[in-house]
C-alpha cells in the first residue's frame, strides 16, 4: 500500500496541467493573463448581447438608431420648443444628440453591469471562468452600440458643418477616444460596485434606475453650462461625466467648457471608482452564491 501511495504521489507530481484554478488570496488578485486567455468567451458574450436583444424584432439593429432619434425629438419638442431652454445658438438636434449618445453609453453600461451577479447566478454556479468577463462583455457590446449611434451623430454633425456656420469644431475632437475610455470605465466601475451590493440588497436595483435618470439632469445634456449660475457650475464641477459631455460639445460644436483640470479630475475619479469596484467585486465573487 505504501509503495502504491508513493507511486501515485510521484505520478501526481509529474503531471502537467493545462490550467490550475486557485482561490483568490487577496482583494487585488487580478489575473489579467487569465482574462486574455478567455477572450473567446468574451467574444461569445458580446455576440450574445448584441444578437439576442434584437433577434426577434421587426426592425432589428435599426433600433440602435431609433432610440437616440426619438429621444432627441422629444427633447427638441419639450425642452427646446416648449420650455425654450437655450442651446447657446447651437442647432437643437445637434446639441441634444451629442449629449444623448454619450449618456446612453454610460447608462447602458452601468445599468446592465449592475445586475451581473443576479442575472448570471445560474452560470456562475456551474462553471468556472473569470467573472469579470461578464461585465467587460457588457461594456464592449455597449461600445459597439455606441459607435453605431455615434455615426448617426457624425452624419448630423457633417450636415450642419457643411451647410451652416453655427458650429465651430476644434482640436479637442482628438480627445474623443480618451473620453469614450473614461465613460466606459465609469460605467464599468459603478456597475460592478452596485452589482456586488445587489447580491444582498435586491431593492437597490430600483434605486439604480431612479438614480441614473436623476443623474442625467445633473449633467449638462439638456442645458448648457452657460445657463447656470456660478454656484451651480461649481457644484456641477464635481460630476465627472459633466466634464466628458462638455468636452465633447466643445470639441465638436465649439460651445461648452473643456479644461485640462476637468479631464484630470474625471480621470482620477474614474480610476478610483474602477479600482474600488474591482476590489468589492473580487470580495463578493468569493461568497455571492450564499446570498443570491
Amino acid at each position: 500500500m505504501q509503495k502504491q501511495s508513493a507511486q501515485q504521489s510521484e505520478q501526481s507530481e509529474n503531471e502537467q496541467w493545462d490550467m490550475i484554478i486557485r482561490p483568490k488570496r487577496h482583494l487585488l488578485d487580478i489575473n489579467l493573463k487569465e482574462l486574455w486567455d478567455y477572450r473567446d468567451l468574451l467574444y461569445m458574450f458580446v455576440k450574445r448581447d448584441i444578437v439576442t436583444v434584437y433577434k426577434q424584432t421587426i426592425l432589428g439593429p435599426i433600433w440602435f438608431f431609433v432610440q437616440p432619434i426619438m429621444t432627441t425629438l422629444v427633447y427638441v419638442i419639450i425642452f427646446g420648443n416648449i420650455a425654450k431652454i437655450s442651446t447657446d445658438e447651437i442647432p437643437k438636434v445637434l446639441f441634444y444628440l451629442s449629449g444623448i449618445v454619450m449618456w446612453n453609453y454610460f447608462a447602458d453600461s452601468f445599468g446592465k453591469t449592475s445586475t451581473t451577479f443576479t442575472t448570471n447566478a445560474s452560470i456562475f454556479g456551474k462553471v468556472y471562468f473569470p467573472r469579470l468577463i461578464v461585465p467587460l462583455s457588457v461594456v464592449t457590446s455597449g461600445l459597439i452600440k455606441f459607435l453605431i449611434q455615434f455615426s448617426l451623430f457624425l452624419v448630423v454633425f457633417a450636415y450642419y458643418l457643411i451647410n451652416t456656420d453655427l458650429i465651430h469644431p476644434n482640436l479637442w475632437i482628438l480627445t474623443m477616444p480618451y473620453l469614450i475610455l473614461l465613460m466606459a470605465g465609469l460605467g464599468l466601475g459603478f456597475g460592478i460596485i452596485f452589482s456586488s451590493l445587489t447580491t444582498k440588497y435586491r431593492d437597490l436595483t430600483f434605486v439604480i434606475q431612479f438614480g441614473v435618470q436623476l443623474a442625467m439632469y445633473a449633467t449638462p445634456i439638456i442645458y448648457p453650462m452657460s445657463l447656470l449660475s456660478d454656484k451651480a457650475r461649481s457644484v456641477l464641477w464635481w460630476n465627472p461625466i459633466a466634464h466628458l459631455i462638455e468636452t465633447v460639445k466643445y470639441g465638436f460644436l465649439g460651445t461648452g467648457q473643456a479644461t485640462i483640470a476637468g479631464l484630470a479630475y474625471a480621470t482620477v475619479f474614474t480610476l478610483i471608482v474602477l479600482m474600488t469596484g474591482v476590489i468589492i467585486f473580487n470580495r463578493t465573487e468569493q461568497t455571492f452564491m450564499d446570498t443570491v
